[in-house]
């Protein structure tokens, strides 16, 4: 995932209260890993397929702010030439300009308001013990 996102907030069921996600924490949820909650303790990780799909689509914005600014300085320069050249006039080029700058800033706000979420994050039972010794011995036996 980005390290970029900011605003992914997670709630614990458990406990009932939000906080904002740390970046190991949202590196787990992207390998659906649990992690403990940093109040209860708990381990815990998401409990809707819906919202976990909705976290995996934010990283599909992570290049959308270069890809804007490239955008817009394009539109920009086309505007400039094309006033030199004559086909539009001075107040058209400003025109065709602000709407550039308007559309980038508002493609950033959308962008900025999906990243805000909070994830619901359930109790994950621990595994029993016969099988953390079964993994152990079969990761030992492995070397």
């Amino acid at each position: 995932m980005a390290a970029a996102l900011v605003g992914v907030r997670g709630r614990c069921a458990l406990c009932n209260i939000s906080f904002e996600l740390k970046p190991w924490q949202l590196n787990a949820i992207a390998i659906n890993e649990p992690f403990d909650c940093p109040y209860c303790h708990k381990g815990v990780e998401p409990s809707c397929p819906k919202q976990l799909k909705q976290f995996k689509s934010l990283d599909n914005l992570g290049l959308l702010r270069p890809s804007m600014i490239v955008l817009t300085c394009a539109a920009l320069l086309v505007a400039l030439v094309a006033e030199w050249i004559g086909l539009i006039s001075v107040v058209g080029q400003l025109n065709v300009s602000l709407m550039a700058v308007l559309i980038y800033f508002m493609t950033l706000r959308y962008a900025r308001h999906r990243q805000r979420m909070t994830l619901t994050l359930r109790e994950v039972k621990p595994l029993p013990v016969e099988q953390l010794a079964g993994i152990t011995g079969a990761r030992f036996g492995q070397r």
